[in-house]
């Protein structure tokens, strides 16, 4: 912005040129320019540049009488900016002398601050970019009063200091590792820093207080500033927000872990305890812990931090709500043995009661049969039906045992949890001996699943199967016992009471198998030293890798995300000991990935592992440190992992045998070389899940995840193709979009067997326990129109997926509005993917009970809003779609599109609960998700009665219907 008074070379040269042509334009020239200014901005003008003019005299009165002068203008200028202000354009001419003269001045005396003031608010419309001229004049100015130079000022300022933090880490980095070890000079940053940041706070500008202090790595600094009031209950809830949100672009893990601690720090100061818990449950690695707090024997920090917060909370029902939201996060080693009450609730043993009355409130409690799901009367014609059920008919009589173990799956997913079915529950046993062998072991297991959470009656319906003569149904029985204890902790502790006699040295196969799993499935989260002790046996020294594998997996869902280095190192020397013979077996991958859940989440602290996995030269070798990457960096967006996934997917694999493969190999050749190029690139598929795995939950990364799996669709290897759909899956987990049905609908009718029949599992998974009607219409067709015995197996197993728990149940592993991912969900969740990348040697092999891992991610989507008793107490809710309101000012609102329903409601993965009458009620949990406590509020005056609040229908969602948008 240039001075309007001052004449530029081009009007001068315009000017002498009207003079020559003739004197009459010349004049209207100057007079245009004259009018230009009003006289309200000529004397404006005409006092600054007197006011410069005094600034050179030589006494120092007249100077400082001058700078009060342009001081004042300049203050009131710049106190609301729209636009450059015309004090700050009138002087831009001047800019270069007021620096000349304060390099005269030497910055010297109360005058030199005072312009070293003025130069550093000059300097936002007139410094050179990169200069850094605002921070170096206003550190040899004045301190304190920097808000009476307005809020850009004080922006610009914050912005400049970021920069110089940055550039003086970086120098410290280059000078090298001793000097990088050390913390940077920063005092002088610090003393403006800490007069930026209360000044933000104070004028609800928390956001940039916040961005200020994550660049100069202080958020400490907002703990201080809580103990002097200046974070209170008025904006501890935005901020703490903010920090949160901020949680998935940190890149270092250092200051990820202060930002946690700074969040839980406040929550805890204003007695949020239920929010503090939240924050908590992202602090695994976190050693600090908070003032007056002492691990307990055994405690870890992380254990020693939750306990700290059971210990403050000031009544009971802050105690059981804690409970339940950690309930949810999944069964961890952590027990609250002061209250037996809250250990109760922390062992979800009250799931089971909830989940029943839920069922009750809908309406959906008759058990229903598989072709209740399959409704093979519906046809798209009277032809078609005619043809598509002659086919069907036709294949499930050549194929019988898979129809039945089809339907037994199907049976065990849709009434899980209900305690009563059709097939299995009523006497007679009539169903599980229509299934042959291996189909009788799923059978026998699936009334595990049927009465899931109901640890007692469930053990008194499975108890007269562990007697069986058939080993299949006894060993059926066994993983029954670890179905039925899945996310629940009883006090009787059944399954480590009857299983270990079951995985003995001379125990039969199967029956180790099956209760190896089972201890997995029943412990997962639990970091069960007991365990430990059954299944390591096994890892070590079986000479079946079947056993060791599925052993190994169970212990890492026991230990997921635990580090243990007992546990790593067991299994790390048993892939370095098997042979090859062994890696090349399908079912090894399981080993891989045990170790992988072992460090789920942790970052950094799997390195070591993955350099020791560096000297396994097996393809196997490739695949453990594949998935151990993408587990390790779960959730966290990180986009440097992404990347290396990517370049893993862009391999090209031309094994030897391809390149000299005659035109015409014989069939058995053919499927040996494809076997050889399927071990080879299996790490491949490893690396597509991955990239859905590190950026599931980042709501930005999973959109790009999307377009990148586009990519990988058109030009990638057939082993990436086919892992394409189960990651898709994964990032929309129980959430079925419509663009990624359509994607997937499209995959279906894929060219490639393996991808078709994967993209149907997928489609389960998609829209597991959501009743989708979209996509229950393309299961339909899917089996009408099958006339392969494997692909109609897949298409029912996905539609048991759909309907699980009658449309009641959710599969996904995130809670808490998506801010939290239960490591045990997500280690079940990649158990049954991993198995589908392979399905026809797992699921459509003889290791189809491998389905039975998703009992562990398994969990009721419902609210319910319970009284101090626990006792149902309705209360009218708003449920609409989840809008983001982080750095918003004001009171934004949460929900889109809602409508309101009394509790018990059912809840998507996108939706988000808002109480409809907050006068009525109190709640002790801000996040309106699983079990609620609330109390009633005190009324100080009647509520008038409003008709926005009327209660709608309760939510119930018939069997094939699609969820309401809300």
């Amino acid at each position: 912005a240039g001075s309007s008074t001052t004449t530029t070379p081009a009007s001068k040269m315009a000017a002498n040129e009207a003079k020559g042509e003739g004197g009459g334009e010349a004049k209207a020239e100057e007079k245009k320019e004259e009018k230009e200014l009003s006289p309200e901005d000529q004397a404006l003008l005409e006092g600054l540049e007197l006011a410069v003019e005094r600034v050179q005299e030589a006494e120092a009165g007249i100077q400082a009488a001058a700078l009060e002068h342009l001081v004042k203008e300049v203050r009131t200028a710049t106190a609301s900016m729209t636009a450059v202000p015309k004090p700050l354009k009138f002087l831009r001419p001047h800019y270069e002398t007021l620096k000349k003269v304060h390099a005269g001045w030497g910055g010297a005396g109360e005058n030199g601050r005072v312009l070293a003031d003025l130069l550093s608010v000059l300097a936002m419309t007139m410094a050179k970019p990169g200069s850094r001229e605002i921070l170096s004049f206003k550190k040899q100015g004045t301190r304190g009063d920097l808000g009476s130079w307005g809020h850009e000022f004080v922006r610009s300022l914050a912005g400049e200091i970021g920069q110089e933090y940055t550039k003086r880490v970086l120098e410290r980095t280059e000078a090298g590792a001793e000097a990088a070890s050390s913390r940077v000079e920063s005092g002088d940053l610090m003393e403006l820093v800490d007069d930026i940041v209360p000044f933000h706070l104070k004028h609800n500008a928390e956001a940039e207080a916040i961005d200020l202090l994550m660049e100069v790595q202080e958020l400490k600094k907002l703990v201080e500033l809580s103990g002097r009031g200046l974070v209170d209950e008025t904006n501890y809830q935005r901020i703490c927000l903010y920090l949160t949100r901020c949680a998935a672009y940190m890149a270092d893990p250092d200051d990820l872990r202060e930002l946690f601690e700074t969040a839980f720090a406040l929550y805890r100061s204003q007695r949020q305890f239920t929010e503090a818990l939240r924050v908590a449950l992202n602090m695994y690695d976190s050693e600090a812990l908070p003032e007056g707090v002492e691990p307990g024997e055994g405690d870890s920090p992380y254990e020693a931090r939750l306990r700290s917060l059971f210990d403050e909370a000031p009544d009971l029902a802050t105690r059981q709500q804690m409970a339940f939201v950690l309930a949810r996060h999944g069964l961890q080693k952590f027990e609250y043995a002061a209250d037996d009450e809250v250990n109760a609730i922390l062992g979800n043993n009250s799931l089971h009661r909830y989940f029943g009355e839920l069922a009750k409130d809908l309406d959906v409690i008759d058990p229903k049969t598989p072709e209740d799901i399959y409704k093979s009367h519906l046809g798209d014609s009277l032809s078609s039906r005619g043809a598509s059920g002659a086919a069907v008919a036709s294949s499930q009589r050549a194929d019988s045992a898979r129809a039945n173990l089809a339907s037994t799956f199907v049976n065990a997913l849709v009434n899980a949890g209900f305690c009563a079915d059709l097939l299995m529950t009523p006497d007679g046993n009539n169903w599980l001996y229509k299934n042959k062998e291996h189909g009788m072991l799923s059978a026998a297991a699936s009334l595990g699943m049927i009465m899931m959470w109901d640890v007692e009656e469930g053990l008194t319906k499975i108890d007269k199967f562990l007697y069986s003569q058939d080993e299949h149904v006894k060993a059926g029985a066994c993983l029954a016992i670890g179905l039925v204890s899945a996310n629940v902790r009883h006090e009787s502790d059944p399954p480590i009471a009857l299983l270990p006699e079951h995985l003995a040295d001379d125990a039969p196969p199967m029956m180790r198998l099956a209760s190896a799993t089972a201890l997995g499935i029943a412990y997962a989260g639990c970091a069960r030293e007991d365990a430990v002790e059954f299944l390591a046996p096994i890892v070590s020294a079986s000479a079946s890798v079947a056993e060791a594998s599925l052993a190994a997996l169970s212990l890492g869902e026991i230990f997921v995300g635990t580090c243990d280095e007992e546990v790593a190192s067991m299994l790390v020397q048993r892939l370095m000991e098997s042979s090859d013979a062994d890696l090349d077996a399908s079912v090894s991958r399981f080993l891989c990935l045990g170790l992988a859940l072992v460090f789920l989440g942790r970052q950094d602290k799997a390195d070591a592992t993955l350099e020791a996995l560096k000297t396994i030269d097996h393809p196997a070798g490739l695949y453990a440190r594949v998935a151990l990457e993408a587990c390790a960096y779960a959730g966290t967006g990180n986009v440097l992992k992404i990347q290396r996934m990517l370049h893993i997917c862009a391999e090209r694999q031309t094994p030897a045998s391809e390149a000299k493969q005659p035109d015409a190999a014989p069939a058995p050749a053919a499927e040996a070389n494809n076997s050889a190029a399927s071990k080879h690139s299996a790490h491949q598929s490893v690396a597509v899940l991955g990239i859905a795995l590190v950026t599931a939950g980042e709501d930005v990364g999973a959109e790009m995840a999307l377009r990148t799996f586009d990519h990988l669709l058109h030009y990638g290897e057939p082993a990436v193709r086919r892992a394409v759909p189960l990651a898709l899956a994964l990032l929309k987990v129980s959430n079925p979009e419509y663009a990624v049905v359509d994607s997937m609908s499209r995959l279906t009718h894929d060219a490639d067997p393996e991808v078709a029949q994967a993209a149907i599992v997928g489609l389960g998974v998609l829209a597991a326990g959501t009743n989708n009607s979209r996509v229950a219409g393309l299961l339909r067709q899917l089996a009408e129109h099958s006339r392969d015995a494997s692909h109609l197996f897949v298409v029912r197993l996905a539609q048991g997926l759909l309907h699980m728990g009658k449309g009641l149940i959710s599969i996904s592993p995130f809670h808490s509005d998506r801010s939290l991912i239960s490591r045990p969900a997500m280690a079940g969740l990649l158990a049954f993917l991993h198995a589908c990348l392979d399905l026809k040697h797992t699921l459509l092999d003889k290791l189809h009970y491998l389905l039975y891992h998703l009992a562990i991610p398994m969990y009721p989507r419902f609210l319910l809003t319970v009284d101090h008793n626990l006792d149902l107490l309705p209360a009218s809710v708003r449920v609409g779609q989840a809008v983001e309101t982080v750095g918003q000012a004001g009171r934004p609102k949460t929900i889109t599109g809602f409508q309101t329903h009394t509790t018990p409601v059912l809840l998507g993965v996108g939706d988000r609960a808002e109480l409809a009458t907050p006068d009525d009620f109190t709640v002790l949990s801000n996040t309106l998700e699983g079990v609620v406590i609330v109390r009633d509020a005190p009324h100080d005056k009647p509520k008038e009665d409003d008709d926005a609040n009327t209660v709608a229908p309760d939510l119930r969602q018939p069997d094939d219907a699609a969820p309401s948008p809300g």
